[in-house]
Formats: C-alpha cells, sequence, structure tokens
C-alpha cells in the first residue's frame, strides 16, 4: 500500500525540511511512500549560523550555496523538492523592529503566494500534507505566512471553482502541524543527559520556559523514528551555512534521542478521513481507505471532488 501513498511538506527555507519532521520523512520514504517539499523561498536572507561558513565568499553567494545545500539535503532523504519562488523575508530584530523588505515572501496577499503551492499539489496529489501552525512553530514571519499558504493550499486545492487555471482539483485527506519543539521533549532530554552526569544545552532555556499544557495537548500523532534520526542529522549537516556540526542542535548524543524521545510529534490540524485519536502514522485513516485491499482506485476516488474527500 505504501507505494500508492503520497505525503507533502510545506516548508519556509531550505533547512526547515531537515530540521522538522526529517526522520518521519525518511521512515516514511524507507517504507516506499512517496515524498515532496514544497519549499516557499530560497533562504536568501537567512544569516550564517556555522561560524565555519561565515566567510564573504559564501555570503557573496548565500542564494546559491543554499540551493545547493537544498540538492544535497534532497538525496539524502530521498524526497522531491520543488522552490515555490518567493523571496525570504529575513528575521526581523531590534525594538522597535524594522519594517520586512518590499517584495517578501511575508508581505504577499496569501492567494497569489498559494497558487504556486495549489499547482503543485493538483500536480503531486498528495494525500497527507504537513506545515507549522499559526505561530510558524515560532514566530519567523516566512513562517507564519508559509502556515497561512499551506493551510490555503489545502482548502483550495479540491475546489473546482478555485485557481481553475491552476490543474485538476485535487483534495488532500489530512493536514498536520509539526511540534517538534515542545516542553516535554526538552524537559525529557535534558534531564537524561543531567542522569548521565552530561551537560545539558537545554538548561538555560528550561529555566524560563513555563510548561503549556494547553498547547502540549495540541499534539496528537506521534510517529515513531528512532531508526531513521541519524539520516535526519546528515540531512541537517548538508544545510553547512545553517547548522554547525559541533553546534546546539548535535549537544545531545544521538542514543540519547533514540532513547528519550524515539518519535517526531504532530497535531492533525484537519482531517477527512475518520481516525482515532492518539495516531502514530500520518496516513491513519487513510490507509483504511484501500479497504485492506491495495486498492489505489478507492484512494485516488477519495480525493476528488463529489467524494468523500471534496
Amino acid at each position: 500500500m505504501e507505494a500508492m501513498l503520497r505525503l507533502m511538506h510545506v516548508h519556509a527555507h531550505p533547512d526547515d525540511e531537515s530540521s522538522k519532521g526529517a526522520a518521519s520523512t525518511a521512515r516514511y520514504v524507507a517504507e516506499g511512500v512517496d515524498v515532496h517539499v514544497a519549499t516557499c523561498t530560497g533562504g536568501e536572507r537567512g544569516s550564517i549560523l556555522n561560524p565555519n561558513m561565515d566567510r564573504p565568499d559564501v555570503l557573496a553567494n548565500i542564494a546559491e550555496i543554499r540551493r545547493q545545500e537544498m540538492d544535497a539535503a534532497r538525496e539524502i532523504l530521498g524526497i522531491k523538492q520543488d522552490w515555490l519562488g518567493w523571496v525570504d523575508s529575513g528575521f526581523p530584530e531590534g525594538d522597535p523592529k524594522p519594517p520586512l523588505p518590499e517584495g517578501c515572501f511575508a508581505l504577499m496577499d496569501v492567494e497569489e503566494a498559494a497558487e504556486p503551492l495549489v499547482r503543485l499539489v493538483r500536480e503531486f496529489k498528495p494525500h497527507v500534507m504537513t506545515t507549522y501552525d499559526e505561530n510558524g512553530g515560532y514566530p519567523h514571519p516566512d513562517h507564519i505566512m508559509c502556515h497561512k499558504v499551506a493551510v490555503h493550499a489545502f482548502e483550495a486545492a479540491g475546489d473546482p471553482d478555485r485557481y481553475p487555471d491552476s490543474g485538476e482539483p485535487w483534495q488532500p485527506l489530512k493536514l498536520y502541524y509539526h511540534h517538534s519543539f515542545h516542553y516535554a521533549r526538552f524537559k525529557a532530554l535534558n534531564d537524561e543527559m543531567l542522569r548521565r552526569g552530561l551537560e545539558s544545552p537545554y538548561e538555560e532555556r528550561l529555566r524560563d520556559w513555563k510548561p503549556d499544557p494547553v498547547h502540549a495537548a495540541r499534539v496528537t500523532t506521534r510517529v515513531e523514528c528512532a531508526d531513521w534520526f541519524a539520516v535526519r542529522d546528515r540531512a541537517l549537516i548538508a544545510h553547512a551555512t545553517q547548522i554547525d556540526p559541533e553546534g546546539f542542535w548535535f549537544a545531545v548524543p544521538l542514543e540519547v534521542h533514540q532513547q528519550v524521545w524515539p518519535t517526531e510529534d504532530y497535531e492533525l490540524a484537519r482531517s477527512l478521513v475518520e481516525t482515532d485519536l492518539p495516531e502514530d502514522d500520518l496516513f491513519a485513516g487513510v490507509r483504511e481507505l484501500a479497504d485492506g485491499a491495495g486498492d489505489p482506485d478507492h484512494l485516488e476516488d477519495a480525493a476528488r471532488p463529489g467524494t468523500m474527500g471534496a
């Protein structure tokens, strides 16, 4: 059945596909699922976060280098990937914050910004989509805009009256939000590091982090993927301008991650199929549409206008 399943991740920048849900991606690819990443911007205004790459020649060619990094990560994860073509907004800092640059992704009209994604959804025909929650996972303007565009495309792609020149309608069946960075996970990793007598990179952050039970309760789906954490790490390291192999991302040993928090976590935001919560599979409910008989036509019909998926 996996060979007929399709998953689309919608991300703001190159590297987001490797820092959020990458082990789940690698697991599904290994199982035969077709996985596609839509990257909204080129990451042109991203800071160089790896001191070894903070050089004038890198800064002068940052847009092309980030595309090369994305190519490498794509090969490691075994995915397809497309650029939506919008321009990175940068992350404004200061008090007051400066205005966003003219023409950037975050300032676009959502209807216009979503068109290439609607076209891509109708072409790739995903059964499941993922993106960030309404806060962007963290309040980067491009992440918040990515949320808006992905939700808009999820709702518009199956409607034949919307974007009539952008391909045949296709309605994805489920939409998830990533919940990679939440208190319970960081606390569990921190506690295990201290138990082992190791320095934790999370102690300072946790001191100022007040648990939010309401937000924690939004996690509905935990995908077991510890066996693919090493693939995730390789994909992260491919984004050399963004990821320091000696830095924060790798301060906790791989075996601690695998033992303490072996899942990647999601929130089921929309579903047009029946499913029972909590879940351990992004395709829960979708697989059942095939009636256990491996019938691809049943899945295809469910996502077309005028059926249960429309």
